[in-house]
């Protein structure tokens, strides 16, 4: 029998799969991309790491006296059939149904705070080389204004370098809030400046501004395009948005206190047209501690989850009824979990390998919860959820293209750092 030739085998070899790929290209073809429909984002920030097995993913519960490991409170039903949360979440418990709590978020990031709050905003470690844009200011780039007669990122809370925008420039920077019933201190006007002197001065701005050859330098574009903004935000008509009084007294009481109004300006900011609103939840004075329950902060930790239980539900609802939701995406994030062990003192310490955080509205195909973890919520045992891969989930729900790349400077730069999103909540 003759044997063919290692020229005869490769070119009978290659013929074959030219045959082939065509139809195996046929059959699979390229997936689908998944893309939602949701216009604005309020993202709602719990500053210190909220513990998962006390809030969004409850256990066994455990004795911090006895150091045995578990939950702090009980655990109740939610309207998802096998889906439970804390029992501090009432509220939240009868509209899980427009909610996923992503039990199996991950990173290992676990002793900093400052690094894994970086890790949280940015989606990924912090580089020496290059400051990454945070998600904020990443969905402003690649969405662009609503409105023309409104910032497009607005945060309440605390500005540092982790919300800002990083290569991305200025432009793409946000505006800070200091107080819910009044606008940015540095955008009002100063006593005695009526709209009629205010008209002058952008008069002579603007004469100033055409009597010099354009500049082609962007720093200096990005600077003129914040002050042409920020003129057109420092009039009575945004400003109108801060006037929290002008919403009836029953709903401004079923938001709560502080936290709760800043929720409804939240509300108020997306019917105006801003794109991302981050909202800042920290309040220590309720707890001592805030989110960050070591020792005896876990004590009256209850009355962190309450208020975060009666605002976020109420901001459900209120979107809900004025036919926001679905164009809203509210996302609930932290920097890590707690673990299910209790400290010398009581509390808890920190835990990146699995924690919860929550997306609600926003047009998805919710499922109460998503991924699952272990009888004490310390391990993952079914689908893990990377943060690129929650970052992903948030970008494909804007319709934003997860596998795209930016650039700082000619350095490529992928958008989530190649997180698939979670393609359950895109389901029809």
């Amino acid at each position: 029998m003759n044997h063919p030739t290692r020229r005869q085998f490769l070119a009978t070899t290659a013929a074959a799969s030219a045959l082939s790929l065509p139809h195996l290209a046929m059959a699979k073809g390229p997936a689908p991309r998944l893309q939602g429909k949701a216009e604005h984002v309020i993202s709602i920030w719990l500053g210190g790491g909220m513990g998962q097995i006390d809030t969004f993913d409850p256990k066994l519960k455990g004795e911090p006296k006895a150091k045995k490991a578990g939950s702090y409170y009980d655990a109740i039903d939610t309207v998802v059939d096998g889906v439970q949360v804390c029992e501090h979440l009432a509220k939240l418990a009868k509209v899980m149904d427009r909610v996923t709590a992503v039990r199996t978020v991950n990173h290992d990031v676990i002793d900093e705070h400052a690094a894994a709050t970086n890790r949280m905003h940015t989606g990924r470690a912090i580089s020496g080389t290059v400051t990454y844009p945070s998600l904020g200011s990443l969905v402003v780039h690649q969405r662009g204004p609503v409105s023309e007669s409104a910032p497009p990122y607005v945060l309440i809370g605390y500005p540092n370098v982790t919300r800002g925008p990083g290569f991305l420039g200025a432009k793409y920077g946000y505006l800070y809030l200091t107080e819910t019933g009044r606008g940015p201190a540095g955008l009002s006007r100063a006593d005695g400046i009526t709209d009629a002197r205010q008209t002058r001065r952008e008069k002579f701005l603007s004469s100033l501004r055409n009597s010099k050859r354009p500049t082609q330098v962007t720093q200096l574009l990005d600077y003129d395009a914040a002050i042409q903004q920020s003129l057109q935000l420092s009039g009575p008509e945004f400003n109108r948005v801060f006037q929290l009084d002008s919403e009836p007294d029953d709903l401004r009481n079923r938001y709560g206190g502080e936290f709760g109004q800043r929720c409804l300006l939240s509300r108020r900011l997306v019917e105006r047209g801003v794109r991302f609103i981050e909202v800042s939840h920290n309040l220590n004075f309720l707890n001592g501690s805030g989110w960050d329950v070591h020792n005896s902060g876990i004590v009256n930790q209850h009355k962190l989850i309450r208020e975060m239980d009666t605002a976020v539900a109420t901001l459900i609802t209120d979107l809900e009824e004025k036919r926001l939701l679905d164009k809203t995406l509210i996302v609930i994030t932290t920097e890590f979990g707690r673990p299910p062990e209790f400290d010398s003192g009581g509390g808890r310490g920190h835990q990146g390998s699995t924690f919860s955080c929550v997306l609600a509205g926003g047009g998805l195909s919710h499922c109460g919860a998503y991924g699952e973890t272990d009888e004490l919520s310390k391990k993952i045992v079914a689908d893990p959820v990377g943060v690129p891969d929650f970052f992903a989930t948030i970008c494909a729900s804007l319709g934003i293209d997860c596998d795209k790349y930016l650039y700082a400077g000619d350095r490529p730069v992928p958008i989530t750092d190649r997180g698939e999103p979670i393609a359950k909540l895109f389901a029809s």
